[in-house]
């Protein structure tokens, strides 16, 4: 993955590319309470520290963010080592433009 889509403005294109894919998963792999400050709609937590256990068919397609990048490039690497084929670290939400929830 080039430094551009992991941590400049590729956050919001990789989004739109996660909404239109079908059965994606975005996962938030911020602590619970940075997600609960805001997080992107329709996204999961799943925090860092509990990312190895995570569970799905190998294939599905796993849209992974964070902060600032770094603990999605982690939670990417974790996942691509348990088996999933279909990773894509969308960066920092620092990067994202669009609508929060709470």
């Amino acid at each position: 993955m080039g430094i551009f889509s992991m941590f400049g403005g590729g956050f919001d294109k990789k989004l739109e590319e996660a909404r239109a894919t079908q059965n994606a998963r975005i996962i938030d792999v911020r602590t619970s309470g940075e997600y609960r400050s805001g997080h992107v709609p329709g996204a999961e937590n799943i925090p860092l520290d509990r990312i190895a256990g995570f569970k799905a068919a190998a294939n599905t397609p796993l849209f992974v963010y964070c902060q600032s990048g770094g603990r999605s490039a982690q939670a990417a690497h974790i996942l691509e080592q348990n088996g999933f084929t279909d990773v894509t670290n969308l960066g920092g939400i620092m990067s994202y433009r669009g609508p929060v929830e709470m």
